[in-house]
């Protein structure tokens, strides 16, 4: 395992990182199965687990304060906030209000007295970064939190954050948690650039795609993925982005088999070779994933892999641009846009 320094936090992170989103009902996983996963990772030195109150409702969260029980301070603990957690109106989002409320529910189901990183889970455009910030600097001093980060931000909402908490003598956030793979470029447009220039912490999420990049969606094969069954829209091959998905996994489907690795450790290798990414966040559901997934702990892909993937998928190039989830509100909501 490859470990790297958390931003300029002083905080050595493992380059593989535990996501929990499959614990619980998402993923269908049991307790048992939560905490056997954990003890698989930890013992593969994996030092950082990442949750949130939204997967499966806390369920998750809950799965993972067992499953670290007794051994809290050898993990790097993250959590995230701000989507909505039942019908009422005010139960999401970034205000003060909310977060200090959602931070202590978190808290409870994890078992414990602090986590280590509090991210906003998305950019919350009701809310001003002074009120977010605010509330959050006072959690950090009151020691509930250590660090915080943000995830899935537009880039010109990162840069505007770090200038706010500069002006108002605010603590700043100190990672970002983007979505990024090889098929899903796009982050190397805008976003990386500007956590590299602030000085953040990375971790990417879905740097498997979903699945596409797992070697089980291949040309003419039935694809029979867990996400596959409650998304089957981003599966459905007669699309036109999901054709040139397909098309480009068969391609690169070559280029590890002749560099000699699995789809995974080509994927893997790829988001950590960029060198503003910190940690990729795996999410396995079973034994078996794990272990594919810890394979590409130590890979390093060459010059010659990574610009045979460039001809392929060119950088910053998204395959399936709608399914990002840091697009300005304006451009989906059309009332955002009208006088």
């Amino acid at each position: 395992m490859q470990y790297r320094t958390l931003g300029r936090t002083g905080v050595q992170v493992s380059s593989l990182a535990l996501g929990a989103m499959n614990f619980g009902r998402i993923g269908r996983t049991t307790q048992d199965e939560a905490t056997a996963l954990v003890d698989a990772a930890l013992e593969a030195g994996i030092n950082l687990i990442d949750t949130a109150d939204r997967y499966s409702g806390g369920e998750s969260e809950e799965m993972v304060g067992k499953a670290i029980a007794g051994r809290r301070d050898d993990i790097v603990l993250a959590t995230k906030a701000s989507m909505p957690m039942s019908d009422e109106r005010n139960h999401q989002g970034a205000s003060r209000r909310w977060l200090v409320t959602a931070l202590d529910d978190s808290l409870r189901r994890l078992g414990v007295d602090h986590v280590d990183l509090f991210q906003i889970h998305r950019w919350d455009p009701r809310t001003g970064d002074e009120e977010t910030l605010s509330a959050l600097t006072d959690l950090q001093r009151a020691g509930k939190i250590r660090y915080f980060g943000s995830s899935t931000f537009p880039a010109y909402r990162i840069v505007q954050a770090q200038w706010a908490a500069r002006e108002r003598h605010l603590s700043r956030y100190v990672t970002e948690q983007p979505g990024y793979s090889i098929l899903q470029r796009g982050t190397e447009t805008h976003v990386l650039p500007v956590t590299q220039e602030y000085g953040l912490g990375v971790l990417v999420w879905s740097p498997l795609a979903s699945g596409w990049l797992t070697g089980a969606v291949r040309e003419g094969r039935d694809i029979t993925t867990n996400r596959s069954a409650f998304m089957p829209e981003r599966f459905d091959t007669s699309l036109p982005h999901n054709r040139a998905r397909l098309d480009a996994v068969e391609r690169l489907a070559g280029v590890a088999d002749e560099a000699g690795l699995t789809m995974i450790q080509l994927a893997l290798g790829f988001v950590t070779a960029h060198p503003g990414v910190t940690s990729a966040l795996i999410g396995p559901r079973t034994p078996e994933h794990l272990t594919a997934q810890l394979a590409a702990a130590d890979t390093v892909l060459t010059a010659d892999v990574l610009d045979a993937i460039d001809a392929i998928v060119p950088p910053g190039t998204d395959l399936a641009p709608h399914e990002k989830h840091d697009t300005p509100p304006a451009l989906l909501d059309p009332s955002l846009r009208r006088r």
